[in-house]
C-alpha cells in the first residue's frame, strides 16, 4: 500500500466516527430518534425539554371517567419519516410441520 493509500485510508477511518457524532448531535438538536435495521430507517420526532407546555413529557392528562392523554404540538405534527430498504418477508399461514 503506498503512502497515499494509506494516508487516504486514514482520513476515511478518522471522518466516519466524526460524521456520525455530528449526525447524532443534530437528531439531539432537531429532538429526533434514529432507528435503523436493514429492513428500514425511521426518524421519530420526540418531545422538547423546554417546551413550556409539556415540559418534556409529550402531552398532559385530560380528566373525565376515562382519562385520555392529549399530545403536545411540539412533537405530534411533526411528521414521522420512513425510507423502506428491503422488503420484510411474509410470514407463512401454517407452520410447516
Amino acid at each position: 500500500m503506498s503512502a497515499r493509500h494509506l494516508r487516504g485510508a486514514l482520513l476515511v477511518a478518522a471522518a466516519v466516527p466524526l460524521a456520525a457524532a455530528t449526525a447524532a448531535a443534530a437528531l439531539r438538536a432537531g429532538h429526533w430518534r434514529l432507528y435503523a435495521d436493514r429492513h428500514r430507517i425511521e426518524l421519530k420526532p420526540q418531545p422538547r425539554r423546554s417546551c413550556p407546555d409539556c415540559r418534556g413529557t409529550g402531552g398532559w392528562w385530560i380528566g373525565g371517567a376515562n382519562p385520555e392523554m392529549e399530545t403536545c404540538g411540539c412533537w405530534a405534527n411533526r411528521p414521522e419519516l420512513r425510507v423502506r430498504l428491503l422488503p420484510v418477508p411474509a410470514w407463512p399461514d401454517e407452520p410447516p410441520f
